[in-house]
């Protein structure tokens, strides 16, 4: 007997043209780890009997849901990035966050044993992005869809290309302008997430959501920092709104993401003694919209 192997796993990804319908092109993506799966809920009986034991439970709605792990490179995720901004990169390569959904079909590949796990009509609810001294530009894009189904015969995937990952030695972080003396040293992390709060919408007649709600853009992080002097500390205690610019990118040098956060508010400065070492302010912060971007949050990558 044989058992289905990870490293014999893989995901495509295809865009639907209509929510809920299998897409028809497909293409790799490169994945460290995924718990995409169905779930249904349970329907019981409530009837009481004498001898107290249940007579009836069924399965009810479905929905999928699972998050993907992956190392943030260029090109291989610009539709999970323009999921999760309800947007589209534009002619000069830069989004912003915008209001139209894009889903997606999963096809979850376990090829050792030749069987194919389809999710449909999935978008981007939440994804995270985070850097760090000695890693690579970990993000984690938390899925919400429709449906799943199971088949023998796969979609055909296209070729692709996997270009080298983004890691944390190649970049900058600005706090209140770019600038070098606006260039932060001292960060140890830095990690936020964008939230579209997608769910599905369920009416009587249908196990399955005919669309998927979603809420407001909420962008929030926290930078971790030596504690060097009180410029991001009187930020905080003045509530004093300031603007921060990261830029990632591969060893080349050339394939640099930005995100230019233009107002954002910090609502903390935790300087907590942990022990003897370095001391480290913990900095929460938000995004709010800024009128001259019109934005909370311009994505730019490299040409």
């Amino acid at each position: 007997m044989a058992f289905s192997q990870g490293s014999r796993s893989a995901l495509s990804i295809g865009v639907e043209d209509t929510f809920g319908t299998a897409a028809s092109v497909y293409t790799n993506l490169p994945i460290k780890t995924h718990s995409l799966d169905l779930s249904k809920e349970r329907l019981q009986g409530m009837d009481i009997q004498a001898d107290r034991m249940p007579r009836v439970s069924r399965h009810g709605n479905r929905s999928a849901a699972g998050s993907i792990e992956v190392d943030l490179r260029k090109g291989n995720y610009d539709d999970l990035l323009e999921a999760a901004m309800l947007s589209s990169f534009d002619s000069n390569d830069e989004m912003t966050i915008g209001t139209a959904p894009k889903f997606f079909t999963i096809e979850d590949r376990l090829e050792d044993i030749t069987q194919y796990r389809l999710f449909t009509g999935m978008t981007v609810s939440t994804a995270t992005f985070s850097i760090a001294p000695n890693q690579m530009v970990n993000t984690t894009f938390e899925m919400v869809g429709k449906d799943m189904s199971i088949s023998g015969t796969p979609k055909t995937m296209g070729a692709s290309t996997i270009n080298t990952p983004f890691d944390s030695y190649n970049g900058a972080i600005y706090d209140g302008g770019v600038g070098s003396a606006n260039l932060l040293g001292i960060v140890t992390s830095l990690e936020f997430s964008i939230t579209n709060s997608f769910a599905p919408t369920f009416v009587v007649g249908d196990d399955t959501t005919p669309q998927l709600e979603f809420g407001r853009s909420i962008i929030e992080g926290t930078m971790s920092c030596y504690f060097e002097d009180l410029t991001l500390v009187n930020k905080f205690l003045n509530e004093t709104e300031s603007e921060l610019q990261v830029s990632v990118d591969d060893p080349s040098g050339s394939n640099a993401y930005t995100f230019y956060l233009p107002r954002i508010k910090y609502n903390g400065a935790s300087v907590p003694l942990a022990n003897e070492q370095s001391r480290i302010v913990e900095l929460p912060f938000e995004a709010l919209y800024d009128d001259t971007e019109e934005t909370q949050l311009l994505l730019t990558r490299s040409s």
